[in-house]
């Protein structure tokens, strides 16, 4: 460094002072606004879009307002420092620029071979929010090799504790396309573990929201994970980047028109997700509709028109060859049927008007003639009676489903109604595919869907359908595939989604995960997923791997937290799900939550059944018997890739503790 290093980290700690102090007097004008309206809704409107606005200028004392800097060259030779959001001062002038703002590429992706107009990049350190060290990389320095930051590294293998944090300060060129990609671009990232897959969908999110605003503001962003633990895991990190108009839900919640009352038998809810459902169910709606057999006779003043049954039929037809949704050809066949009785009004000599056809259209003699033909359609009484009626299921799948798997789909003890019955996750979204069919799902701009490919084709179909006209950020590894109905590729699973134009990516370079962790694991890749590129770890740490066949896995697993708890960071104790009840025995006197449970509480010690595993991160894992976790699953493939999210939470340490026999590829030249 310079020999005025103490100097100049004064002066950028000044800056970072007086940046603080602008970003307050931002959020007190805004928070000092008037409203002033006759209109109570814009009045609502105002104050809504204040509280965002408050919201989006918090700051956070322990969160830098800026990571970086970039210095210009000729001929700008401006300065603009790099953050999580805007800052200006009372004149307006930019004190920090946003890290999606285009001047902000530069940051992420400047090389000495490709300088993009950069002569310096400087990288700030911090600790507890507070400025402790800066690097400045010379861009310019042709000949030389990319010079190597150690506070990005440290960024990188800070410990972790709590929730996941943004990575704006540590994006990468790879990761950073990805990022910037267009609002009209659906990408699928197929990540390895530890590649950042899911905070690079969430920082697309910031990103789209950022520089499409008023489009995304309008149409809508969501956010679609795997269960409740995994999205107050990645919670904080769209607030932390100041967006808080993005939505988080998961799948279950998304098609939850029904009270799901819990997972099916496997065999029948893989059946249940098969993409021939769709067919069937679109048969079951559309036979719905009946064929007249008698006229319709409207009688107004002292006239009786008759439209005949043959041309009622025509207007049928015409309406379900336009390929429109079953609601909305219920709802323009009184118009259709009033058309055709001014047409006789005409011929007979009348002039009749549109008001005239409205009112025919509206008549009870048309309204119930169409309503005989083209009847209302309840998805859920639906659903019920094709799994209530052999023969009615057995009719409109006829050549898509065999008789077998018809047989699986009745149900051995029936309720009472459709009120009554016990949905599964399944059947919720073949309802979802119902309501669909009968009234089309509003799009959404953007949607980000994570862990994708644990999702059935009728699971992708319903996600695919709330963003039939946006884009979408598809997340996941197929290595990491869970479910009995897990997708067999991304090919597959972007046609289901509606988006077979999609660009994917594949993300190796491993940022978490150390090298030890992530290379045990690999082991079980020609087994689970022999197509990928195995990943690669790009920490200098190696991290820190211990396995040991003990006599009592749970106590020795016990023994093994008390050791880590010492170290910083955070701990996952990953137990099979059967265990779970035996591990909060054990831990007794040592403070834990445990994943999945309601009333889930914020501890150092994290219990975690190893089905909610997938996409959480924690300092220091301990794995009780890896045998468990396969045997917990339907099939040991399926079990051999659930070990191998298990065995890739890791961030600093893996502790391994069995009794049981390992698999055969994890015990080799151990």
């Amino acid at each position: 460094m310079p020999p005025d290093t103490s100097d100049t980290l004064q002066a950028e700690k000044d800056y970072l002072k007086n940046s603080r102090a602008a970003l307050a007097v931002m959020r007190e004008k805004t928070g000092a606004l008037e409203i002033h309206s006759a209109d109570r809704v814009n009045q609502e409107f105002l104050k809504a879009a204040i509280y965002r606005r408050m919201k989006e200028l918090e700051d956070d004392p322990d969160v830098p307002l800026f990571f970086g800097r970039l210095d210009y060259l000729e001929p700008t030779d401006e300065t603009f420092h790099i953050g999580r959001r805007h800052v200006n001062d009372t004149l307006g002038e930019p004190l920090v620029v946003d890290w999606r703002a285009d001047i902000s590429v530069p940051f992420y992706r400047a090389s000495k071979t490709e300088p993009m107009g950069v002569g310096v990049r400087r990288r700030f350190g911090f600790t507890h929010g507070e400025m402790t060290a800066f690097e400045d990389e010379d861009l310019t320095a042709s000949g030389q090799v990319e010079q190597h930051s150690n506070i990005l590294d440290a960024e990188i293998e800070r410990p972790r504790s709590g929730p996941m944090r943004d990575i704006v300060a540590t994006i990468q060129p790879e990761q950073d396309v990805i990022v910037r990609a267009g609002v009209d671009d659906t990408i699928c990232v197929q990540g390895a573990p530890g590649t950042g897959k899911t905070a690079v969908g969430l920082h697309r999110a910031a990103y789209l929201l950022y520089a499409y605003r008023d489009q995304l503001s309008r149409a809508g962003v969501l956010v679609v994970g795997p269960n409740a633990s995994f999205l107050r895991y990645i919670g904080d990190v769209l607030p932390a980047l100041g967006e808080i108009e993005a939505k988080q839900t998961t799948v279950e919640e998304l098609v939850g028109r029904v009270k799901i009352a819990g997972p099916g038998p496997a065999l029948v809810d893989v059946l249940k997700g098969d993409a021939r459902m769709a067919e069937v169910l679109h048969r079951a709606v559309w036979s719905s509709v009946n064929l007249p057999q008698e006229s319709l006779v409207v009688p107004r003043g002292a006239h009786r028109w008759r439209v005949a049954a043959y041309q009622a039929e025509e207007l049928i037809t015409e309406l379900r060859n336009r390929g429109i949704r079953y609601g909305a050809g219920r709802a323009m066949l009184p118009q259709r049927l009033a058309h055709a009785v001014l047409l006789r009004m005409e011929a007979a000599g009348d002039s009749p008007d549109d008001r005239v056809q409205d009112s025919v259209a509206r008549s009870r003699p048309v309204k119930q003639y169409a309503e005989a033909l083209w009847p209302a359609v309840d998805p859920a009484k639906l659903l019920f009676r094709l799994f209530t009626d052999p023969e009615l299921l057995a009719e409109h799948a006829d050549g898509i489903l065999t008789a077998d798997e018809q047989a699986m789909l009745i149900w051995d003890k029936l309720p009472r109604s459709a009120g009554a019955a016990k949905w599964s996750v399944a059947d919720a979204t073949l309802i979802d595919e119902i309501a669909d069919l009968v009234d089309r799902t509003p799009s959404l701009g953007h949607v980000v869907l994570d862990e994708a490919q644990d999702l059935s084709a009728m699971q992708l179909r319903a996600v695919g359908r709330r963003c039939s006209t946006g884009s979408m950020t598809v997340l996941g590894d197929i290595a990491q595939g869970t479910t009995p109905w897990a997708t067999p590729s991304w090919d597959e699973a972007l046609k289901h989604l509606g988006k077979t134009g999609a660009h994917t990516e594949e993300l190796t370079a491993g940022f978490r995960v150390p090298g030890q962790v992530i290379e045990y694991a690999a082991r079980l890749l020609p087994t689970i997923a022999p197509h990928l590129k195995p990943p690669t770890a790009v920490r200098r740490a190696r991290g820190e791997l211990t396995i040991s066949r003990v006599p009592d896995s749970l106590a020795a697993a016990v023994t093994a937290v008390r050791e880590v708890s010492e170290r910083p960071g955070s701990i996952g104790l990953i137990v099979p799900d059967a265990l779970v009840v035996a591990t909060r025995k054990a831990l007794h006197g040592i403070p834990f939550s445990v994943l999945g449970d309601e009333d889930d509480v914020d501890a150092h010690l994290d219990v975690v059944p190893a089905s909610l595993a997938k996409g959480l991160e924690f300092d220091h894992v301990v794995l009780v018997e890896p045998a468990g976790i396969v045997a917990g699953e339907a099939d040991e493939r399926t079990g051999l890739r659930r070990l191998y999210v298990c065995l890739t939470r890791a961030v600093t340490s893996l502790v391994v503790v069995h009794n049981e026999d390992l698999s055969e590829v994890l015990t080799a030249h151990i």
